[in-house]
């Protein structure tokens, strides 16, 4: 379908403002409705690795379940307007944005609502988006070696609450590492050779929800790990000290700790409107 986007030109720069709908009437299909949930699913695993490490990072409490939930709702209020703007693909957490955060250590909104002024503009004009996409991919490879090596050391340093000399935490952590490695890896290779993944059957949806988050690293060592560490001898009354349980108690409340306001509230008074519990 061709599109009917209102451009501007000025010289050399053409100004673009997409519109909701631009690429026609929106249509509906179950088979890749659910196909679509099971990969926003997926996100939204990825996406609370990276809230906690940006919590982490930015010296901050740990996030009450309230505004875990809070950060998930907003996320999927930006993949709606991503379907309303024909974008072809959803929103989410940039990973790489929370290992910029460790190395600069430059935890501002202010900062981030800046850059995000600068991410509209550029979108706008192309010619400053193409100045971007000229960088060579030996820079932005070397950059998400340090980006992504925050993030994974992130969620390792949060074990230090737990008792690593347990056998039980050392069995979860090393099957759900091997897990999360070793699975995706095979539909991954798979997919390569092939050209469609593991499961393939008739129906694109289903295999889609069954290929899709056995693709992810984080989702399906995220799942291994939380099934070992709420059903594992979970009835015995030293396991939740060796879970580290007892520490993460005062933050389930956003009431829990008197720092949370600070660091969790929201601008322009919205708080209002979407408090948090």
């Amino acid at each position: 379908m061709t599109s009917t986007v209102p451009y501007w030109n000025y010289g050399l720069f053409r100004i673009r403002i997409p519109y909701p709908f631009q690429w026609g009437a929106p249509t509906f299909d179950a088979g890749e409705a659910f196909a679509m949930m099971m990969a926003s699913f997926v996100a939204l695993v990825e996406s609370t690795g990276a809230f906690m490490a940006v919590s982490r990072y930015a010296s901050a409490t740990p996030m009450p379940p309230s505004v875990l939930s809070r950060g998930v709702g907003w996320q999927g209020v930006a993949i709606l307007l991503s379907g309303l703007f024909g974008t072809a693909n959803g929103s989410s957490v940039s990973v790489e944005n929370a290992g910029l955060l460790a190395l600069t250590r430059v935890g501002s909104r202010r900062v981030v609502q800046i850059a995000a002024g600068f991410m509209i503009f550029f979108s706008i004009l192309g010619k400053f988006g193409a100045v971007f996409a000229s960088i060579p991919a030996p820079i932005f490879a070397a950059l998400y070696c340090l980006f992504f090596a925050y993030v994974g050391a992130g969620g390792l340093s949060l074990l230090q609450f737990c008792n690593l000399n347990s056998f039980r935490t050392m069995f979860i952590l090393g099957f759900s590492i091997f897990m999360g490695l070793s699975v995706p890896q095979y539909f991954n290779e798979y997919t390569a050779i092939k050209g469609y993944g593991p499961v393939h059957t008739g129906g694109r949806w289903f295999n889609d929800i069954v290929n899709v988050p056995f693709s992810s690293e984080a989702f399906v060592a995220g799942c291994v790990a939380y099934f070992l560490d709420n059903t594992l001898h979970r009835r015995d009354s030293s396991i939740r000290r060796d879970r580290g349980k007892h520490w993460w108690d005062k933050f389930r409340s956003y009431k829990g700790d008197t720092r949370s306001e600070e660091f969790y509230s929201l601008p322009f008074n919205l708080n209002k409107y979407f408090p948090s519990v």
